[in-house]
């Protein structure tokens, strides 16, 4: 596409971690990353080693469920805000089933950047995915 600063080839290299407790919501989310051309997923389903899988993966992009047992989303993303530095931009997308102004508003103040209401656009989500890591590379080149 012309017009774009990066190569889109550039943003599908990106790491992506999806953290949803639904196996069916991580197939769909997975499949949709792959039609798209994304090479580099990871997916977790049991929330309570999302923090590890964050630490060792270093994302470039987050996908979170807000609603999941032992560990929410809330809680991780206020522990991924922890171990980032403060000068890093890693999106966090939330893509939940509670689309309440509440939890929209706790999670943006908790430093998501985005959140979708399941269920989805696959589309729409492709597109908000693509914007948010051509968000972070130019971030990155910004820092240098």
């Amino acid at each position: 596409m012309s017009g774009n600063l990066i190569d889109s080839a550039e943003i599908r290299s990106r790491r992506i971690l999806i953290v949803d407790d639904e196996d069916a919501n991580v197939l769909l989310l997975a499949s949709v990353l792959e039609r798209e051309g994304y090479t580099d997923i990871h997916a977790i389903t049991d929330p309570t080693t999302a923090l590890e899988a964050f630490v060792q993966l270093e994302p470039d992009l987050v996908l979170l469920d807000l609603m999941m047992p032992e560990v929410d989303g809330f809680q991780l993303l206020e522990a991924f805000k922890r171990h980032d530095r403060p000068d890093e931009f890693r999106p966090v997308l939330v893509l939940t089933a509670d689309s309440t102004i509440a939890a929209r508003r706790r999670a943006l103040a908790l430093g998501a950047k985005d959140f979708v209401s399941k269920p989805f656009d696959v589309i729409e989500i492709a597109l908000r995915i693509a914007n948010l890591l051509e968000t972070r590379i130019l971030y990155q080149r910004l820092r240098g």
